[in-house]
């Protein structure tokens, strides 16, 4: 079992960086890939950023591309989002997930551990 806890959330405003963290732990947590999920109020829970068990591999939804970067620590067991231009449509409740599939996956329901989010406003 693998537990997912994300910290890093708050208000910034349009144009603004923020970095987000995800700590987990369990005694296989290692082998899990990550990624970050973020879900907007009304709407579905859409993929952001994958990265692989051993961080050396990542993929990024288009939206993401260019403006976020995933990174993992495994020493620390900690995975990090670092985003910046960040806009309004940016405001979600991000989350940290992790999976055993060996190849990236987009599909939330491929991903077996969640953490209970952490909120993102962007806002002027």
């Amino acid at each position: 079992q693998v537990q997912l806890v994300e910290s890093g959330g708050g208000l910034v405003q349009p144009g603004g960086s923020l970095r987000l963290l995800c700590t987990f732990s369990g005694p296989t947590a290692n082998s899990y890939a990550m990624a970050w999920f973020r879900q907007a109020s009304g709407k579905e829970r859409e993929f952001v950023a994958h990265i692989t068990y051993n961080g050396r591999e990542t993929y990024y939804a288009d939206f993401a591309k260019g403006r976020f970067a995933i990174s993992r620590d495994t020493a620390k067991n900690t995975v990090d989002l670092q985003m910046s231009r960040l806009t309004v449509e940016d405001t979600a409740v991000y989350f940290c997930a992790a999976t055993l599939h060996s190849i990236v996956v987009v599909e939330a329901k491929r991903y077996d551990y969640w953490g209970r989010g952490t909120q993102v406003t962007v806002s002027s």
